[in-house]
This record gives structure tokens, C-alpha cells and sequence, in this order.
């Protein structure tokens, strides 16, 4: 049956950034479809993501870590082989954005977007190809942005590490299909998480970009829960290097 390509029962998947938003949505999406999981981040919400979990069944674990450091991603796999021995899928969702005009920006916002939004996303993804390749399986999916395709506004650092993400969705693509791993990225529009939460708050600015989404609202977290669960299973075999939008049909307007 074709519902079977999508179940996860037996896989093991690591998701950065799972505390809340996005990757807390993600993160149970998986869960639901049967995976355990491995939920990395630095704030208390991967506890409730964990128990939440636990809820459905699943075996789950919390790794508190600050990705923004390389030295704790040898951390997040040493805890990740304890616990399962092995790791299937990997969700790249940790990141940030700083906001500043152009001629303002300084550059440690700089540095601390891209170490942690591209950096450290590159080298993960690195991390858990080296295990996926000794079974000649895995699943990578990787947190973009339709800023990839667009640039936005007084973010350019996110803009630039987003673009970023999807290009080396391309080269890991290139390089670990032969193994039998998928790269793929998911590209959200705007959605309702903290991340954009001053953005929602102004009044304005909220107006202004509710005009340009077809849909005419934001995104929900939960929604991205049916593409992540397609992008890590067996359904999405033949899908490799692309990014996936998810927005609302802001792109097509």
C-alpha cells in the first residue's frame, strides 16, 4: 500500500532546533509517522518536545547543545549512537536572524547567523552522512527559506545563509546520492513562530506582507509536518537536491 512508503517505525531522527516552531512541528510530525527521535537545541522546550514524544509511543532524547559551537556536533552524534546506534534521518532546522539595515549591519550578527544557520548545518549534515553511508541510507533535509530566492530586507545574513543552504543542499546532493542518501530543503514562507514574531506585532508590516500571500494568512508549523514526513521516508527515494517552497504561494505572486 502506498501509505506504507511513509511510515518511519524503526528510524532514528535527529532534529536541530526542536524546542520550538518549526522543529517542534517537524520533530512530532516524524514521531507521529513512527520515528524516535533525538531532539537537539538549547532551551528547555526540547524537554516538552521529548515528552511529547514519549506521548505517541516513541522512544526520544534530549541533547541540549549550541550548534553555533562545531565542537558539540561530535557531541550530538556520540549521544545519538548511545541511545539508537544509529541515525536514519537528520532534520538541519537551528537557526537565527538578525535584523539591520544594510549600512548597520555589524559583523558579529553576521557571524553569529551564518556559523549557525550554514556552518554549522554543513558540517551536521556532514556528521550524519559519514553513519548513513556505512548503511548506504539516509535522509537529509534542510531548513531554507524563500529568501534563498529572494532577498528580503535588513536581513541580509539570513538571506545569505539560506541561499547557502539550498546550494549545498546541491553539492551534498551531488556527492551522497550514490550511497543511497536523499538531500533535500524545505523553503517556508512565513510562518507563525517567534523567529518573525515582530513582523506579525507590526501592525503595518503585517498588512503589507499578508497582501503578497495568496492564501492571505501565515503559515502553521503543524503544516509542515506532511512534507518533512515525505522528505524522510521511503516515498521520496527518487527526490534528491531540490528545495521544496512551502508558503502560501507567495512565490508565485
Amino acid at each position: 500500500m502506498v501509505l506504507d512508503l511513509f511510515k518511519l517505525h524503526g528510524k532514528t531522527a535527529i532534529v536541530t532546533g526542536a524546542g520550538r516552531g518549526l522543529g517542534q512541528s517537524m520533530a512530532l510530525g516524524l514521531a507521529e509517522a513512527g520515528a524516535d527521535l533525538v531532539l537537539v537545541g538549547r532551551s528547555d522546550g526540547i524537554d516538552d518536545t521529548r515528552k511529547k514524544a514519549e506521548a505517541l509511543g516513541r522512544k526520544a532524547i534530549s541533547v541540549r547543545a549550541d550548534l553555533s559551537k562545531l565542537d558539540a556536533i561530535p557531541h550530538v552524534m556520540q549521544k545519538t549512537l548511545e541511545a539508537f546506534g544509529k541515525v536514519d534521518i537528520l532534520v538541519n532546522n537551528a537557526g537565527i536572524v538578525r535584523r539591520a539595515p544594510v549600512l548597520e549591519f555589524t559583523e558579529k550578527d553576521w557571524d553569529d547567523v551564518v556559523d549557525l544557520n550554514l556552518k554549522s548545518c554543513f558540517f551536521m549534515a556532514q556528521a550524519a552522512a559519514r553513519d548513513m553511508v556505512k548503511r548506504r541510507k539516509g535522509k537529509i533535509i534542510n531548513v531554507s527559506s524563500i529568501t534563498f530566492f529572494w532577498g528580503a530586507t535588513r536581513i541580509p545574513a539570513y538571506a545569505a545563509s539560506k541561499g547557502g543552504v539550498s546550494q549545498f543542499t546541491k553539492s551534498l546532493c551531488n556527492e551522497l546520492a550514490k550511497y543511497g542518501i536523499n538531500v533535500n530543503a524545505i523553503a517556508p514562507g512565513y510562518m507563525a513562530t517567534d523567529i518573525n514574531k515582530d513582523l506579525r506585532s507590526d501592525a503595518e508590516k503585517s498588512a503589507e506582507l499578508l497582501s503578497r500571500i495568496p492564501a492571505g494568512r501565515y503559515g502553521d508549523p503543524d503544516e509542515l509536518k506532511g512534507l518533512t514526513v515525505y522528505l524522510a521516508s521511503e516515498a521520496s527515494n527518487y527526490m534528491n537536491g531540490t528545495t521544496v517552497v512551502m508558503d502560501g504561494g507567495w512565490m508565485a505572486r
